[in-house]
């Protein structure tokens, strides 16, 4: 039967014995929290696995089996703490995000370039994605750190942040004004245009819909609310949009702010702990969510 293969953990805790030059000696230069107990029992774990001592106990003397495994472990776990410094180092300057398009366009360049300045070599992948999206690519790993509209509640295991909290408005073509009847004659006569109905805002409409018990089907569904706020500008309806900072309504077009209707979130949302590029974007985002 061929040699099991030795317990990769005992291997690394004999590897510091040999080096520190003994058990008690090992357990003060440990690079991790250990007690001696531990060691001597999984060091004998290995001894009795491989079918031979590998050092003296006392005085401490490795066997020429010892050396033998110890000049082969060394530069493998000698190098471990140079290594790891390099991969820190190179994902620290690459950073990951996922956003919605009007977040990517008007507030990640300003965060972005001032972190850069201080960071020349930094990279970043940037991914335009809703909400369910957002939410697969973190569940995945495939990004780092996101930028969310949030309709409830993030999915376990993910943390949150608001940045903003926008309530929802309609937007009237020029020439149409809010009926004296209210929402519910407006939704009877007139078209709306809103994101699709898979977006944060149109969920959210349609929650404060119910909740007044209106029925008000989209006759125009657009990706972006920068195509919501370009329809109605030429009268083809009402469209629903969120006053976010930066976005300007287009001229002629009057916001009525929909009352009793749910609020947008716009937060970070990652996954384990913030890193560090991440930890500076989130930064610049509250300083430009405050101003």
């Amino acid at each position: 039967m061929p040699q099991p293969i030795p317990n990769l953990h005992h291997l690394e805790l004999f590897y510091h014995v040999a080096r520190a030059g003994g058990i008690t000696a090992a357990v003060r230069t440990m690079p991790y929290g250990i007690q001696q107990p531990a060691i001597s029992g999984q060091v004998a774990q290995l001894e009795a696995e491989l079918g031979v001592r590998l050092f003296q106990r006392r005085p401490f003397t490795l066997t020429p089996a010892g050396r033998e495994l110890y000049d082969f472990l060394a530069p493998f776990f000698g190098a471990l703490p140079q290594m790891a410094e390099r991969i820190a180092g190179k994902a620290s300057k690459h950073l990951r995000m996922a956003a919605p398009a009007t977040v990517i366009r008007d507030h990640l360049p300003q965060v972005l370039a001032d972190i850069r300045k201080e960071q020349p070599e930094l990279e970043l992948s940037l991914i335009d994605a809703g909400q369910n999206r957002i939410f697969e690519l973190l569940e995945q790993e495939e990004v780092d750190f996101a930028v969310a509209e949030l309709e409830g509640r993030a999915p376990s295991g993910m943390k949150t942040e608001v940045l903003l909290s926008l309530p929802l408005v309609l937007l009237l073509p020029p020439g149409l004004a809010m009926p004296k009847a209210g929402l519910k004659a407006l939704a009877e006569e007139a078209a709306l245009v809103r994101t699709a109905e898979d977006t944060a805002i149109a969920r959210l409409f349609a929650k404060g819909l119910n909740s007044k018990g209106i029925r008000w089907p989209a006759r125009i569904e657009v990706n972006s609310i920068d195509l919501v706020h370009a329809y109605v500008a030429e009268g083809f309806g009402v469209g629903v949009s969120v006053p976010a900072p930066g976005v300007k309504f287009p001229k002629g077009v009057k916001a009525v702010e929909l009352k009793g209707f749910p609020d947008l979130a716009i937060a970070g949302v990652w996954r384990g702990k913030l890193g560090p590029l991440a930890s500076e974007v989130m930064a610049g985002l509250r300083k430009r969510a405050k101003g």
